[in-house]
């Protein structure tokens, strides 16, 4: 009797070994890849509090998103946080990244700072700006000049990313540049009569989502992997949803993970977990997949349902203007919003 209890034990230690190990074994890993940006820091939230059992989130630094792109066209990156600008691009490019949702929406961390002289667009005229020439900064400085009347390459355009800016502002090489925090607030301070000339929280560039934050997926694991897929895209709004409700504990594990200063991260996605307080608005699940046609009802911010066809469309305009565009491609060519949609239909509500 004694024996059959010993043997009874060692099987049920034996099933529950082998329980454990297909477990492990089941998660699916996931290369995720963005630069240093609170935004980007629910990944974080989503491991820490292992709001996806069934994934191993696996997120990498990339400081360039364009390494990150390369790295989706070699197969070697699943998703992408990065901005929201490059998918015409990469539809041209015939990359396999989709834009699959907006992210997040800049409510005031943008701004376009000036130089102490400067009180206009008209005394920008000639001069040098720095902005990341094919990116979001360059599309924020040539329609802000559109709007108040001046050509869209009135000004110098100057290739500084924003520490390096910084410094340029400090130093006098350009006269203005477009930041996000808080590179903009820092030249405020330690720049004597410099001036913000606009910011990302007026009305019209919310509700022209112009400047935001997006999630790009390689279109093979889309296609090849896509039930892991879906559970990525639930893994970041379920981040989301958490951290609405713990944003004090949310904010210090996005700073860990981003190795930023709580300060830094609270500056940009705000204290309360609202949205409305900080330099970025996060849209939650529903907001996203109505931006994307996913969902019915219109988006905050007076975007309207879909609206991601429009944005798509007007990046594609700005990027025929500079020339980093020959042709306009087919919306559907840089965008897919059926993993949105899908979720949507089964239920899902984040």
């Amino acid at each position: 009797m004694k024996i059959n209890k010993i043997i009874q034990s060692i099987t049920l230690s034996c099933a529950l070994l082998f329980a454990f190990v297909c477990t492990a074994q089941a998660a699916e890993e996931v290369k995720i890849s963005g630069f240093t940006w609170p935004g980007y820091g629910f990944w974080y939230i989503a491991k820490d509090k292992n709001l996806a059992p069934n994934l191993e989130i696996n997120y990498q630094t990339i400081e360039d998103p364009y390494e990150s792109y390369n790295l989706v066209t070699a197969d070697q990156m699943d998703v992408v946080s990065s901005t929201v600008e490059f998918s015409p691009i990469a539809a041209e490019r015939n990359m396999p990244l989709k834009l699959v949702a907006f992210a997040n929406l800049s409510y005031g961390t943008d701004k376009i700072v000036v130089a102490p002289g400067i009180e206009g667009p008209a005394d920008l005229a000639g001069k040098k700006v720095a902005v990341v020439e094919g990116g979001l900064a360059q599309i924020y400085v040539a329609m802000w000049l559109e709007r108040n009347g001046f050509a869209f390459d009135s000004v110098q355009y100057s290739n500084i990313i924003a520490d390096d800016a910084f410094a340029a502002m400090i130093g006098g090489d350009v006269v203005a540049s477009e930041f996000w925090e808080p590179y903009g607030s820092n030249v405020l301070k330690a720049l004597d009569g410099s001036k913000v000339l606009s910011q990302s929280r007026e009305d019209y560039w919310t509700s022209k989502a112009v400047i935001a934050d997006g999630l790009y997926m390689n279109a093979k694991f889309i296609e090849e992997r896509h039930d892991v897929a879906l559970d990525t895209l639930r893994a970041l709004y379920d981040a989301i949803a958490w951290w609405k409700q713990n944003p004090a504990e949310g904010n210090e594990i996005i700073a860990k993970g981003m190795k930023m200063s709580i300060e830094d991260v609270e500056l940009v996605i705000g204290k309360d977990g609202t949205s409305l307080d900080g330099g970025l608005y996060i849209y939650d699940f529903m907001e996203a997949a109505r931006f994307c046609g996913a969902a019915p009802g219109d988006p905050p911010f007076n975007q309207t349902n879909g609206q991601m066809r429009e944005h798509y469309d007007l990046m594609s305009e700005w990027w025929l203007k500079f020339g980093f565009l020959e042709t306009r491609n087919p919306y559907e060519k840089g965008v897919n919003c059926t993993l949105l949609k899908e979720l949507y239909d089964g239920g899902y509500r984040g």
